[in-house]
């Protein structure tokens, strides 16, 4: 008869051996050095508590649970209830109402509207981009909710009947019912048609005046949208062909009189990725709204909550890139190969430190221009101007950037990257969607293009933000003058425009990196980025670059480099 040891040897092959342990519990935020810095420098030092209790959440056991199910299970539609009422209802896993009430109680779809002091929006991104590292699917009614109400002020008794309600630090959503009844509710937005997709101007949903009409009056809609984001939420920002042209209008979820509006859900998208979120396909049959603004004034009515999503989706982008760095860096720590660590390894030390110098500029800049919408509310006139441009900008870029950042950092871990249980292959399918959401590359250049030659001001106030930096560095300094040189060549410039939009995005990332950011990864970003002296794929930086200090700022949790 076989001895216990014996039998504990015939199964040696069972033992777990150099497998990096899982990145959880930690702070998320308070071990992110980048975003601290940013925070403070910003001008929302008031809430580093606050910052860090949203970065205890999102790196605790149960947020990366709830994260992990709300995308196992995600939401089914239902159009009807057993009894064949028409009901246009999407049900979620209780992870995803758990995540998206956190969201909620922290304030991350409101702070700036209920806190409108210096440093609100600073403060709302560092912690928007640490909660999204539990879950980004949660971000998209977020941020709607938080885009709406710029918005919603171009009609005021709108604004003074919906704005406690988008603000209120309760979430309600679990059971569809009237705004109302309810403590809290949540905005959403369709403006896609089938038809148009970003020419939105080529909508053919039909506005029908009743009573009159006119603006904060009441219309009646009919037509179908291609795109209707977070088709749960209690109330829409749509666009729809009004006797006077393409306008804004507020729909909610329900009539005033208590009745499901004819807002009718045809179908919930089977995407890429954000799979915990529901994005559908409607139809308006008459559906009740009121005109917020003015007739033939929808696209400059609604492009307010525009704005604020794409300032989003420069934050989502930036939180991806940080959550794939931090997992890169923490398993190549842990794990060994050819008799040492992967963290020590000459090669991968410069691919972890590449990754590490995207993501220090993404969330530099990501807090960078957070700031220019805290002045730019203030009424500072160079901050709206920048604030112009620095959006397109840094959207296209940063997004751009995310997908090829995610596939890199996942490929860090190798085929345990490639597993569904990492996280990484959420994160792959997550990178994508801020680039296309509120507009896709070639949206965003254009809208570069057409911000300039509207706009003087704002490439002065580009140039100005660009020269803070001037005579700190010579490859910056050349890369300017190249930038500005591109500019005032215009033919053909629409042909050009992804070359002109991405030299402004590095020369902006390394003039606010030679400022704020770490020395080391100052001078692999400009080597690399504008120096000439870096190849296209992640891990090319040069010799000499110190790639210990980088990835050490950038370890999570005390990983060590």
């Amino acid at each position: 008869m076989a001895t216990v040891s014996e039998l504990r040897a015939g199964h040696a092959t069972h033992e777990v051996v150099n497998q990096a342990s899982p990145l959880e519990p930690y702070n998320v935020f308070e071990a992110d050095a980048v975003l601290r810095e940013a925070l403070v420098r910003e001008g929302a030092e008031w809430a580093l508590d606050r910052a860090r209790e949203v970065g205890e959440f999102a790196g605790s056991e149960r947020a990366v649970r709830w994260g992990r199910e709300a995308n196992e299970f995600p939401p089914r539609l239902r159009t009807h209830d057993r009894f064949g009422h028409r009901i246009d209802e999407v049900e979620f896993h209780p992870a995803w109402h758990e995540l998206i009430s956190k969201a909620v109680e922290f304030g991350l779809h409101a702070m700036p509207w209920r806190e409108p002091r210096p440093g609100a929006h600073v403060a709302r991104a560092a912690m928007f981009m640490t909660f999204s590292q539990a879950e980004a699917g949660v971000g998209c009614p977020i941020s709607m909710t938080y885009s709406v109400v710029p918005a919603l002020r171009a009609q005021p008794e709108l604004a003074a009947e919906w704005e406690p309600r988008f603000t209120s630090l309760t979430y309600d959503g679990e059971r569809l019912r009237p705004a109302t009844e309810k403590a809290g509710a949540l905005a959403g937005m369709a403006m896609t048609e089938k038809q148009g997709g970003s020419d939105v101007r080529a909508n053919t949903t039909v506005a029908r005046p009743l009573n009159g009409g006119g603006p904060g009056g009441e219309y009646e809609l009919t037509g179908h949208k291609w795109f209707c984001s977070a088709p749960m939420c209690d109330a829409f920002l749509v666009l729809a062909q009004a006797p006077g042209g393409l306008s804004c209008f507020l729909l909610p979820r329900f009539t005033p009189g208590g009745e499901r509006n004819r807002m009718h859900l045809q179908r919930l998208k089977d995407k890429l990725g954000n799979r915990s979120n529901a994005s559908s396909e409607v139809e308006f049959r008459g559906a009740w709204a009121r005109l917020v603004g003015e007739e033939g004034r929808g696209v400059p009515t609604i492009i307010e909550m525009v704005n604020h999503t794409r300032l989003d989706c420069v934050i989502g982008a930036a939180a991806g890139m940080r959550f794939g760095t931090a997992q890169a860096i923490h398993h190549c720590s842990e794990r060994a190969a050819f008799g040492k660590l992967l963290v020590d390894q000459p090669l991968m030390r410069n691919v972890l430190a590449d990754l590490a110098v995207e993501s220090e500029a993404a969330t530099i800049g990501a807090m960078r221009l957070a700031r220019a919408y805290d002045e730019a509310a203030a009424g500072d006139e160079a901050a709206a101007n920048l604030r112009r441009l620095a959006t397109a900008v840094l959207k296209y870029w940063t997004c751009k950037r995310a997908p090829v950042h995610a596939a890199e950092a996942l490929e860090c871990l190798g085929g345990n990257g490639y597993v569904e249980e990492s996280g990484m292959p959420r994160l792959f399918r997550e990178s994508p969607l801020n680039g296309i959401w509120e507009g896709s590359g070639n949206v965003q250049c254009l809208d570069v293009l057409r911000g300039m030659a509207r706009n003087p001001g704002s490439v002065d106030a580009f140039f100005a933000e660009v020269a803070e930096a001037q005579g700190a560095d010579e490859r910056l300094d050349r890369a300017a003058a190249e930038l500005r040189s591109e500019l005032g060549d215009l033919q053909e410039i629409e042909t050009r425009a992804r070359r002109v939009v991405e030299r402004m995005a590095l020369v902006l990332q390394g003039s606010l990196l030679v400022r704020f950011g770490d020395e080391a990864v100052a001078d692999a970003f400009l080597a690399s980025r504008l120096g000439g002296d870096g190849g296209r794929a992640f891990g090319t930086l040069p010799a000499g670059i110190d790639f210990g200090r980088i990835i050490a700022r950038h370890a999570p949790a005390g990983a060590g480099a």
